[in-house]
């Protein structure tokens, strides 16, 4: 698949004009339409965004949907090596959908789940203009943080994980957050008690919470 071909489900702005172009980007075995729905709890919050939310590049094996990257368990070297071979195709999708709106690399959210999370951690972390915010559920940190750009600064990150997730280990969320803290990332984070591999309407909303704080000032 060429680095352009990427598609998925939209959601155009209440507003009418985009402002913000929140990317959604799916858990192993699953599709755009998985994560589409969050956008449409998230629109009336945010009213002057776009909601995109791309299909992995990949058929995942045994399952009806996609995957960024083949996965057969946690592996550093694995998912790290993954999420490297993965990310030109999802950058050049989402610098497509800024283009389509006639937006700025800076008025760029990434929300993602599990695998996707993943993705959304180290795209967001390795742009060259950061974007306005990462949100990660139920996903870990694969691979080093970069040195961010001269007279930058790391994009603000939201880790969310269920404390009963056997999928992902809970654990991801905290060796996530200590590395973003040890370079200086602003950071929150919400550990869901009695929540397995999913997202809870607690995380949501705190994520929601989150973003808004960081939009809003914007105008």
């Amino acid at each position: 698949m060429s680095l352009s071909q990427l598609d998925g489900p939209r959601l155009s702005p209440l507003g009418g004009t985009a402002r913000q172009l929140i990317v959604l980007v799916h858990g192993y075995g699953a599709d755009g339409n998985d994560l589409i729905s969050l956008g449409k709890v998230w629109q009336a919050r945010f009213p002057d965004a776009a909601f995109f939310a791309p299909n992995g590049p990949e058929p995942a094996p045994g399952s009806p949907g996609f995957q960024w990257f083949a996965l057969t368990d946690l592996n550093p070297e694995e998912t790290e090596r993954g999420v490297e071979a993965a990310a030109p195709g999802l950058d050049a999708a989402i610098d497509a959908e800024l283009a389509a709106h006639k937006l700025n690399p800076e008025n760029l959210a990434l929300l993602g789940f599990s695998q996707g999370a993943m993705m959304a951690l180290h795209i967001g972390l390795h742009r060259k203009v950061p974007p306005l915010a990462i949100l990660s559920y139920s996903g870990l940190l694969a691979g080093r943080i970069p040195m961010p750009a001269p007279g930058g600064a790391y994009p603000p990150v939201f880790l969310s994980h269920g404390d009963s997730d056997q999928v992902v280990p809970p654990q991801m969320l905290f060796l996530a957050a200590g590395a973003l803290r040890q370079v200086g990332a602003q950071i929150d984070w919400h550990l869901a008690r009695n929540t397995a591999h999913g997202i809870d309407p607690e995380s949501l909303e705190l994520g929601a919470q989150f973003l808004r704080n960081i939009i809003v000032p914007l105008g």
